[in-house]
């Protein structure tokens, strides 16, 4: 648990440090000044402060947008300290949307505002303005809806035609027996058999 909790803070901090930094460079170098196109029309740079959620969603209404942030922080450490997530895809995943959650929080704390800078538009199109911890956490959400089906465990087959799994939460051991699979005969050691009732052989019996 020590690993997966570094992991976690080492990413998260990464995310946390860029968000942050890029915040501060687009508030020096873009407030008050036209678009600065970086691919054409399709990737702009613009000053921007959001009010709402992530892409500018409720901007305006007066509601602490911050609890959100809270309560993803706080679901993610739980998920890391119950140990419900043990694939590495999966932490990368969380890393990425606990670090873009605090990004966003620190802002809201400090100011009420998020900065945001990024714009994609195509033609008559344009997407709403967003940065970088916006990225991580769509990102995130994404990596692990990704991950959620393809990260479990392959079955190990042992004697008799029976697979070791594990279950949905990844903790208890599942035995699942083989389409097809014989079944072995039991044995005279096996305590199991001898506890059985046996049956007289046909033709047999007490004279």
């Amino acid at each position: 648990m020590t690993r997966a909790y570094a992991r976690l803070a080492v990413i998260a901090a990464a995310v946390v440090l860029l968000d942050q930094w890029t915040k501060s460079w687009a508030t020096s170098a873009l407030m008050g000044r036209p678009n600065v196109p970086v691919i054409g029309d399709l990737v702009q740079l613009t000053y921007t402060r959001n009010s709402g959620v992530a892409f500018g969603l409720g901007a305006g209404v007066k509601f602490p947008y911050y609890l959100f942030s809270i309560a993803a922080v706080i679901a993610i450490l739980v998920l890391v300290w119950r140990r419900r997530v043990t694939s590495g895809s999966r932490h990368l995943a969380l890393a990425l949307i606990f670090g873009g959650a605090v990004g966003n929080l620190i802002d809201r704390v400090a100011s009420g505002e998020v900065v945001d800078f990024i714009l994609l538009s195509w033609q008559q199109w344009q997407f709403p303005v967003f940065n970088v911890a916006d990225s991580a956490v769509t990102i995130g959400v994404a990596l692990f809806a990704l991950a959620w089906g393809r990260d479990g465990r392959q079955p190990e087959t042992i004697p008799g035609g029976v697979s070791l799994a594990t279950d949905a939460a990844g903790e208890l051991p599942v035995l699942t027996p083989h389409a097809g699979a014989p079944l072995e005969p039991a044995t005279a050691d096996d305590p199991i058999a001898q506890d059985e009732p046996r049956t007289p052989a046909h033709g047999s019996g007490s004279r």
